[in-house]
């Protein structure tokens, strides 16, 4: 059977040269880098030694960088942490209605711990205003979270433009990276943000590594009580392999960017351009042009996007249906309701993420085994023997 992965916004395989660099530290360099002899000291370096890869990638100072287990460590830590170290100054939060849940259900926490929270909404394509950032911001606003780019439809944010905004007012801006870091160009100092999370599994590096970047200056509380790793900002042991994978995949990202990029990008085009030519009633969902390279994501109307999950798989395909963190929560997605779509529209929901090991023969695959699939279960669908007997008049 033909095997196609193009679910690599959940997840990306390790480069041989990331897994070949973080072997040593699961053999015999295993030291603690918090021991002063010498078993401590090669780990200890070779965490230093990842904290600038990591800082390079996206244009941060080393000391600027904390390791964390993932993308959804990052966000709670930036969320929870920039919020508590400021509450002095006031107790009001303003993320959008798009971000991924360990941001948002971070700040609805918040909420119980008596902060304020408005949710910024977005555009028919997935954008926030920046406008609506401005109108949202109180005397006593203390945090920003808007994501750099949506990881379930692509549309990347107009970040530059809200940094201003919060700059004028004195307000922290975090911004969660984890769909673009490693992906696209991402430079802290251009996009003029205060805090930005990201991950390893994003790009070719280990699942279980992330890293937040806060600016220097910016307090920042920790989530992780214990001892003094990451400069006091996370205790516990560091998990020197994954560190170590993902400094090299944040090396190795800046140096082949834009190939990787240009690659995927006509894939992604390709798809989108052909897959609603193809078959009919497809929405595509994000935005037209300003969208990650890697994403092609649709509504495919009348069907449940769980269905097709499950006949592309056997198909060899394999896809997710929203985010990978609730693609088995069989819910619609939040991301597609703020966006404007109806609960049955975003039932139907399909992402299709390239990584660099994507063909031609790959998009060709999908174009050849989607029509039938979609064919198959509009036949079964209540919802399309509907909608085909009110197209003919009711007759």
């Amino acid at each position: 059977m033909i095997k196609v992965y193009l679910d690599n916004a959940s997840t990306t395989p390790i480069l041989p040269a990331v897994k070949e660099a973080m072997l040593p530290y699961l053999g015999e360099d295993f030291g603690n880098p918090s021991c002063i002899h010498s078993w401590g000291d090669v780990a200890r370096e070779a965490v230093e030694t990842a904290r600038e890869q990591v800082a390079q990638l996206i244009g941060g100072n080393i000391e600027e960088i904390v390791f964390t287990s993932s993308g959804t460590e990052s966000n709670n830590f930036a969320i929870k942490g920039l919020a508590l170290a400021q509450q002095n100054k006031g107790k009001h939060v303003v993320v959008s209605a798009i971000e991924h849940f360990s941001v948002l259900h971070s700040a609805k926490t918040l909420e119980k711990w008596g902060f304020e929270l408005t949710l910024v909404p977005v555009d028919k394509y997935g954008v926030v205003d920046p406008d609506d950032v401005r109108k949202s911001l109180r005397k006593d606003t203390v945090l920003v979270s808007i994501m750099h780019a949506n990881n379930e439809v692509g549309t990347l944010e107009p970040i530059r433009e809200i940094a201003r905004i919060t700059r004028e007012h004195g307000v922290v801006l975090h911004t969660d990276a984890v769909a673009t870091a490693g992906t696209v160009p991402v430079d802290i100092k251009d996009l003029g943000v205060d805090a930005l999370s990201l991950a390893g599994n994003q790009f070719y590096g280990p699942k279980g590594a992330g890293a937040l970047w806060v600016k220097r200056g910016v307090r920042i509380m920790p989530l992780l009580d214990g001892g003094v790793q990451e400069g006091g900002r996370r205790a516990g042991t560091e998990n020197v392999p994954a560190i170590v994978g993902l400094g090299k995949a944040a090396e190795l990202a800046k140096a082949d960017m834009t190939r990787r990029t240009e690659h995927i990008a006509r894939l992604r085009d390709r798809l989108l351009k052909e897959l609603p030519a193809r078959i009919e009633h497809v929405v595509v969902t994000g935005h037209p042009q300003d969208r990650i390279p890697g994403n092609a994501s649709f509504c495919i109307e009348f069907i449940e996007g769980e269905s097709m999950l499950m006949l592309l798989n056997s198909q060899g395909v394999a896809v997710t249906s929203g985010s990978a963190c609730t693609s088995r929560a069989l819910l619609a997605s939040h991301v597609l309701i703020a966006m404007g779509l109806s609960h049955e529209i975003a039932q139907g929901s399909l992402l299709f993420s390239f990584g660099i090991d994507n063909t031609s023969a790959d998009v060709e695959h999908v174009l050849e085994v989607m029509p039938p699939i979609v064919e198959r279960l509009r036949q079964m669908s209540p919802l399309y023997s509907k909608f085909i007997k009110a197209s003919k008049g009711g007759k």
